[in-house]
């Protein structure tokens, strides 16, 4: 665990992301970006009035010129209203885009919109859809991409695993399935995991029979084609996936051998059930949810979440904003 968090944070330190934090009233938060902002590791943004802001908080911002942005004190609202209408392209009028620029969550979506923040962290006090919705809607997904969904890391000593998606699609179709099997891979890659991809089910290879697995089957043959350097399998069982020695009797010609480190579950409910089984019975360390395909990183946290978790996701958040620029730019 430690090493994923110390190899994180000297590959973001370098470039030292701007993150937005929308609950900067929340403890949580606040002990989260006071120890990011003594790491330097990224630019803390806090959407809250300085003037408003506790002693304890003044003197951490003082101490490192912490920023703060407020909707009502922003001298470039107009810029963003105008920004927001165009980018709704019809569906939002400037009354009502100034009203949604009154929100903390879509106010820092589109300072991340705009280019004045790298990515944003929100959920401590809100719903998912508080977090998902104004991404949804401003930031949209990555060119090429018609989905976003929502990845863990899960983590146990050295083993990193990625779990995907267990967040946003509820019942994904096998062009759903292929896609997130794709921004599984770059997510892993992003995090130093070798992208061996399962494609899961409750049969491997045929051994029952039923249109849920068809939909399984198909989304690995869209995923090769899209992608034909992915190392991907499907259909296959969980212990067909992770055990070679199960592999080896279920499944004994996939290029997988057992050996999966991303595992993309059918549908939500699997995928939920899935990783809170790893999480609490197997004592794994769950990372997330990430959200995958957005044109610039906005990550939801769990409320009852720790400033730990917290700082986790930040450094997260952060790692992905210097991969998507990376990949953009390239």
């Amino acid at each position: 665990m430690a090493n994923l968090f110390e190899t994180l944070k000297a590959d973001i330190k370098m470039f030292s992301p701007a993150i937005v934090f929308p609950e900067s009233d929340d403890d949580r938060i606040l002990k989260a970006v006071q120890r990011l902002a003594e790491e330097g590791i990224v630019q803390p943004i806090l959407i809250g009035k300085y003037a408003e802001a506790s002693p304890e908080l003044r003197q951490l911002a003082d101490q490192h010129q912490l920023s703060f942005r407020h909707p009502e004190t922003e001298p470039d609202m107009d810029r963003m209203v105008d920004a927001l209408v165009e980018r709704r392209k019809g569906k939002t009028d400037e009354t009502r885009a100034r009203e949604w620029l009154k929100d903390f969550t879509y106010y820092g979506t589109m300072l991340v919109y705009l280019g004045e923040a790298d990515g944003l962290v929100s959920g401590a006090a809100h719903s998912t859809a508080n977090t998902v919705r104004p991404a949804l809607q401003i930031i949209k997904a990555q060119p090429g991409k018609k989905r976003i969904s929502g990845a863990f890391i899960m983590v146990k000593d050295d083993e990193k695993l990625i779990f995907a998606d267990c967040a946003i699609n509820i019942s994904p179709d096998s062009e759903t399935l292929a896609e997130i099997a794709d921004e599984a891979a770059e997510t892993a890659e992003s995090f130093g995991v070798d992208p061996r991809i399962a494609m899961l089910s409750f049969s491997t290879k045929g051994s029952a029979k039923d249109p849920v697995i068809d939909k399984v089957t198909e989304a690995v043959k869209r995923a090769k084609e899209k992608n034909p350097h992915l190392v991907i399998d499907g259909e296959l069982q969980f212990d067909a996936a992770y055990v070679p020695s199960v592999a080896a009797r279920k499944a004994p010609d996939s290029p997988i051998k057992g050996n999966a480190t991303v595992f993309v579950f059918p549908n939500l409910e699997a995928g939920n059930i899935g990783y809170k089984m790893v999480q609490r019975l197997g004592r794994y360390e769950a990372i997330g949810p990430i959200l995958q395909g957005l044109n610039k990183p906005v990550n939801d946290l769990s409320r009852g979440c720790s400033a730990d978790d917290v700082y986790k996701l930040a450094l997260i958040t952060a790692k992905q904003a210097i991969s998507i620029r990376q990949h953009q730019g390239a």
